[in-house]
C-alpha cells in the first residue's frame, strides 16, 4: 500500500515580480510541509502572474504604446528555465523533501510561456509549456510543443497533468494518459463552478488522482497602476480559487476552497488506482486501438537549424 498526502496550495501571488514571488512561494513550500504533505501543487503563472483583465493595448490591427509598455513590464517578471528562481525552488524543495508541480510564465529569447515546472526532492525535474493559449492569452504567450509532454516518476508514482483548458483537449489528455500518470497536476486559472466537474471528469476517465490548484487574487493584489486596466469583479475578487482535490472515482476528497487562502490537503492511497481500473481504463482495456489510435510528435521544433 502506497499511501501520501497531497496539497493544492491556493494563495495571492505577488505579479510581475519574479524575486518577490519566487520568495512568497519558498514560504508556501515551508507552510505546505507544515501540514505533512510531501507533493504539492501550485496555481498556474503563479511565479509572474496571471495577467487577468489586461488586454495589452491589443485591437485588430492596432497595438499602443501603453499595452508594449505593459508587456514589457510583464516579461520582465517572468523568469526562465534554467535560472535563479528554478535554482531557489530546487534548493527549497530538496532541503523539505517536497514533489512540487509549479505554475510560471517563462521567458525564452522574446516570447512567453505558461509553464509547468517540476522539483523533486532530488531538483529540478522537468516542465510542460502549455501547448494551446486559450483565447486573449495567445497575445501574450507562446505555444509548447511535444518535447515538453513531461511526467515525473516519484517515490509516490508517476507525477504529471496539463495547464487550465488544456485540459479540454481530449487528445492531449489521452498522451497522459498512455504516460501511466497516476498522480495529476492541474494548475489553473478557471476559478468557475464548472471546472470542479472538470476535475472529476479527468480523474474518472484517468483513473488518477487531481490536483488542482488556482490563485485567489484581489484588486488590491494587483500593482495601484493597473487598477483601471483590471476587469471589475463581485466583491473586488479577481481570482476566486476553487482548489480542489479529487480521487480516482471522481470523489472529492477536499475542497473546493473559494475566495480565501489556504493548503488543501488529502491522504491518498494509490492502490485505489489499481481497483479503479477493474471497470475502466482509458489506454489499456477499455480502449480499441483497432479502431482508434494516436499518433503523438514529441520532437522538439525549432525555427532555425544550423548544420
Amino acid at each position: 500500500m502506497t499511501t501520501v498526502k497531497v496539497a493544492a496550495v491556493q494563495a495571492a501571488t505577488i505579479p510581475f515580480d519574479a524575486a518577490a514571488a519566487t520568495a512568497r512561494t519558498i514560504v508556501l513550500l515551508e507552510e505546505t510541509v507544515a501540514t505533512g504533505a510531501r507533493i504539492a501543487v501550485f496555481p498556474e503563472a503563479f511565479i509572474g502572474g496571471y495577467p487577468r483583465g489586461l488586454d495589452f493595448g491589443c485591437v485588430v490591427g492596432r497595438r499602443t504604446p501603453e499595452g508594449r509598455s505593459d508587456f514589457a513590464r510583464y516579461a520582465k517578471g517572468a523568469i526562465t528555465v534554467p535560472g535563479t528562481e528554478v535554482n531557489q525552488i530546487a534548493e527549497a524543495c530538496m532541503r523539505l523533501d517536497l514533489t512540487v508541480a509549479l505554475g510560471v510564465i517563462e521567458r525564452d529569447m522574446g516570447t512567453l510561456y505558461c509553464t509547468i515546472l517540476y522539483f523533486t526532492p532530488k531538483g529540478y525535474a522537468g516542465k510542460h509549456r502549455k501547448l494551446m493559449p486559450t483565447g486573449s492569452e495567445r497575445l501574450v504567450w507562446g505555444y509548447g510543443d511535444g518535447s515538453t509532454l513531461e511526467v515525473v516518476d516519484t517515490e509516490w508514482g508517476v507525477f504529471g497533468g496539463a495547464v487550465c483548458w488544456e485540459h479540454y483537449m481530449p487528445l492531449l489528455r489521452a498522451a497522459f494518459y498512455a504516460k501511466g500518470v497516476q498522480i495529476w497536476s492541474a494548475p489553473t486559472a478557471d476559478d468557475r463552478p464548472t471546472w470542479v466537474s472538470t476535475m472529476q471528469h479527468v480523474a474518472m476517465e484517468g483513473r488518477c488522482f487531481v490536483i488542482s490548484a488556482c490563485q485567489v487574487m484581489r484588486r488590491s493584489d494587483y500593482p495601484e497602476d493597473y487598477d483601471s486596466r483590471i476587469e471589475a469583479a463581485p466583491a473586488d475578487y479577481i481570482m476566486h480559487g476553487r482548489s480542489v482535490i479529487v480521487g480516482p472515482l471522481g470523489e472529492i476528497l477536499a475542497g473546493p476552497l473559494v475566495d480565501a487562502e489556504g493548503i488543501l490537503t488529502a491522504d491518498i492511497n494509490l492502490d485505489d488506482i489499481l481497483g479503479a481500473k477493474l471497470d475502466f481504463d482509458p489506454v489499456g482495456h477499455y480502449a480499441r486501438p483497432d479502431v482508434f489510435t494516436l499518433h503523438v510528435n514529441e520532437q522538439e521544433n525549432h525555427p532555425v537549424i544550423s548544420s
